[in-house]
């Protein structure tokens, strides 16, 4: 009789301890991935900005890239990107009284959510209309922020197809 009460509680103990394994644990397997748009959203401050001449970089000439960042108060130069609380672009300010190569307000969106497997870069469409019929400049994302906190981005003028100018524009996150 005894020993069949040694049993008994083995057996109980065992059974206590299979219910109590079946937990579940929360492995991250349904969470959303993350989105372009969240990780660029935010105020940046520019720390460089490079004008390249296309047009001798196409010829092979020497100096096609000058520093404008300590000329014309680029040094100055703050970008906020706005989204929803679904982290979907809205509105786009720039704060700066350097040059206007692109318009300093505006909406804004994303030509891709994610980054491409074929490393097609995202292009930041800017609109001067919150529907984003009316499209007022591109900005190319050339580098995302993730383990690097920069954020770089391209302006590219052409004529007829062909680009002769581009700026690019190293930004670092400040909120």
């Amino acid at each position: 009789m005894r020993k069949n009460n040694g049993f008994i509680v083995l057996f109980l103990i065992i059974g206590c301890l299979l219910f109590t394994a079946c937990e579940h644990t929360d492995d991250g397997k349904y969470v959303e991935p993350i989105t372009i748009s969240e990780r660029i959203n935010g105020t940046w401050s520019l720390v460089d900005i490079k004008q390249i001449d296309e047009t001798a970089k196409t010829l092979g000439l020497s100096s096609t890239e000058i520093s404008l960042y300590g000329q014309f108060s680029f040094d100055s130069f703050q970008m906020t990107l706005n989204t929803d609380e679904e982290n979907k672009p809205t509105t786009y300010k720039v704060e700066s009284s350097s040059p206007e190569l692109f318009p300093f307000e505006g909406y804004w969106d994303l030509s891709y959510f994610y980054p491409q497997p074929s490393g097609t870069a995202s292009v930041v469409n800017l609109y001067s209309d919150a529907a984003k019929s009316a499209l007022i400049g591109q900005l190319t994302l050339v580098t995302i922020p993730g383990t690097n906190p920069t954020m770089a981005l391209k302006l590219t003028r052409s004529s007829g197809g062909v680009p002769f100018v581009s700026y690019n524009y190293e930004l670092t996150k400040i909120n």
